[in-house]
């Protein structure tokens, strides 16, 4: 079989090519640098046709091939990965649903734009809790008349904020898995839909990624895309193609890499010859190049049976693993023909490096391409039965989450001392506002909902008050500068492990949980009611950050100056007690999950039906590895 690239597709790759080194490259080394969406070049691809490329032409679209698509998506990470990740997320998974599941009048609506290039897509499937088991999914869309009211958020979303459609997917019926999940066409600007900051990545720094936030927002029922519960089938469907998209990101990363190796290696001499008549040196470039063919090849055969309406499930998973693993080892191989030049910051093959690494991440792990090529070869494994699924705990572990939303401000915050006092906290000790926040018996925490920077003074004026130390979250020390690097709490920053952290306007990100999670108590005050913090708080009060502050300082203030407090002592965490299931329950003290006896641990193989004391003494929580010997009876 003679498989060949058409002369229209080695056309549009020249095109292609001609735009990426002449318009984007000059921007490369600034959009990675500040980690900058690249706007006019979106825009002016939009402008090429390219954002619609495998879309009918009337729907927008150039009507091209699959294969012209993996090309484009090809050339483009072929000079910056990010910009490559942008088309990709556009069109694979912001567009491609809506063409293969809306109706008419919603294709008219929003698959013209997006194919036109006058707007950009996006998809969120990916919670804390929904990552590769996309039945972990948290968010609700609840059918109140004629619009569906969705609450929850997304994280790690490709093109938040900068995409005008979105398609989410959320769970429309409670307790019966994927069964229950559904997907809709969002818009950006609905009231209650809201983002995240900007994440700061090691890689694909051009391409925004952020959380996506919802609060009671409004979806029109004829936003429903497919039908009920079909939203986890659209979501594999599409990720399925998505996969073409990654793999060709790969394999674009990996080709600028090997061509900026292979022109180095040919200048650079070394003992008299240049490098790449060294045979270790030739040896290296002959695998690369070997590596970029295999891998172009099952991508294309791949996009070929998309195309042609062949199953391609199994040839996309097996691409996308390929190509992002051959990507690392090529970008692996092109630093070190570079040597110590490569490593420097600004040089193209440093930036391949750090963009490299998401492709064998996002749209499916490796490994869970490996489970579907397995379940491709060997057929799935047949399920006893449909069992509910083990609860999933908070990212702080076992908490209160006592939430004060009724009555005034001040008879919230008043609620809120009360409580504090009766768990035994001494609101006339303190200690000095700067002392290192792992050392700290108490902090008071800033998030950017307090925004402006004079409103810090209400953070220091609460912290005096509640004795303690001052922190923030890594936006407010980072990205606003309010506070010095090291006052940032968070997994990546300071750990704070004393009794009482009060955080103030921070929505709760995976990241600054998990750096508070060992904290006695955790109150939280922010005027969103759907933030993550909120499911991982002892006591929290819903309400506006800038009113609850004043307030909750004057509540705790004794009318004299505090006294120092004496050196910290650790405070029993309260845990609090659930009804009476028939058998004792025990939860893990690392990250909250219930061990359930009804479920049992079918992945570790444990029976459903096995009570604890009978777990080996080997187990352990399959959340975050605790041993048995560190859950709790509760």
């Amino acid at each position: 079989m003679l498989f060949k690239t058409t002369e229209e597709h080695e056309a549009l790759r020249a095109r292609i090519r001609e735009f990426a080194e002449t318009e984007l490259k000059p921007q490369t080394f600034m959009l990675d640098q500040e980690n900058q969406f690249p706007d006019d070049i979106i825009k002016q691809l939009g402008q090429m046709g390219v954002l619609g490329i495998p879309y009918p032409k009337e729907y927008g679209g150039m009507g091209l091939d699959i294969i012209s698509y993996a090309i484009a998506v090809e050339e483009l990470a072929r000079v910056d990965g990010g910009t490559g990740v942008i088309l990709s997320a556009h069109v694979s998974l912001g567009a491609w649903p809506i063409f293969a599941y809306g109706t008419e009048e919603q294709k008219q609506k929003y698959l013209v734009p997006l194919a036109k290039g006058e707007k950009i897509g996006a998809f969120g499937l990916t919670e804390p809790n929904a990552g590769s088991d996309a039945g972990g999914t948290e968010t609700t869309a609840v059918l109140e008349g004629d619009h569906y009211i969705l609450n929850g958020g997304k994280i790690f979303i490709t093109n938040a904020g900068k995409a005008d459609t979105y398609v989410i997917f959320a769970v429309t019926t409670p307790d019966i898995g994927t069964r229950g999940i559904s997907a809709f066409i969002v818009e950006k600007g609905w009231e209650g839909f809201t983002f995240g900051d900007h994440y700061d990545k090691m890689g694909i720094r051009s391409s925004v990624t952020a959380e996506l936030i919802f609060n009671d927002v409004k979806v029109p029922k004829e936003n429903l895309l497919g039908e009920e519960g079909q939203g986890f089938k659209i979501a594999m469907s599409t990720l399925d193609g998505g996969r073409i998209g990654i793999a060709s990101q790969a394999l674009g990363i990996a080709q600028g890499a090997f061509e900026n190796a292979l022109e180095y290696s040919k200048e650079r001499v070394q003992f008299g010859k240049p490098i790449c008549q060294q045979q270790i040196i030739s040896f290296k470039l002959a695998d690369m190049a070997t590596k970029l063919h295999t891998s172009r090849l099952l991508i294309y055969s791949a996009a070929d049976l998309k195309e042609h309406h062949e199953p391609y499930g199994l040839e996309s998973a097996m691409a996308k693993q390929y190509a992002s693993d051959c990507c690392l080892e090529i970008v692996n191989d092109a630093l070190q023909i570079f040597g110590g030049n490569g490593y420097l910051k600004g040089m193209e093959v440093e930036r391949a490096y750090r963009d490299a690494k998401i492709c064998t991440i996002y749209e499916g792990t490796n490994e869970i391409q490996r489970v579907v090529i397995a379940s491709h070869i060997i057929g799935k494994i047949a399920k006893e039965e449909v069992r509910p699924a083990a609860k999933k705990g908070a990212l702080t572990g076992v908490r209160k989450k006592m939430i004060l939303k009724e009555g005034t401000a001040a008879e919230r915050v008043d609620s809120l001392v009360e409580a504090l006092k009766g768990d035994g906290y001494d609101f006339t000790v303190g200690i000095d506002l700067d002392t290192p926040i792992s050392q700290a018996e108490r902090v008071v925490s800033a998030g950017k909902g307090i925004g402006e920077k004079k409103n810090m003074e209400l953070i220091r004026a609460l912290a005096l008050q509640a004795g303690a130390a001052v922190g923030s979250s890594r936006p407010v020390a980072e990205t606003l500068k309010y506070l010095p690097l090291n006052r940032y709490v968070g997994m990546s920053g300071q750990k704070f492990k004393g009794n009482l952290y009060i955080a103030c306007g921070i929505s709760g990100a995976g990241q600054h949980l998990k750096g508070i999670k060992e904290a006695t108590t955790i109150v939280a005050i922010n005027n969103n009611a759907n933030a993550p913090i909120f499911k991982n708080c002892d006591y929290g009060i819903v309400g506006d950050v800038m009113e609850i502050l004043p307030l909750l300082t004057a509540a705790l203030d004794n009318g004299e100056a505090k006294t120092p407090a004496p050196p910290m002592k650790k405070m029993k965490r309260a845990i609090p007690k659930k009804t009476d299931p028939g058998w004792k329950t025990y939860v893990c003290s690392g990250c909250g999950y219930e061990y359930n006896q009804a479920v049992g641990d079918e992945e570790n193989d444990i029976r459903p039906g096995t009570a604890f004391k009978e777990l080996p003494e080997e187990w352990t929580c399959p959340d975050c590895g605790e041993e048995k010997t560190n859950f709790i009876e509760v």
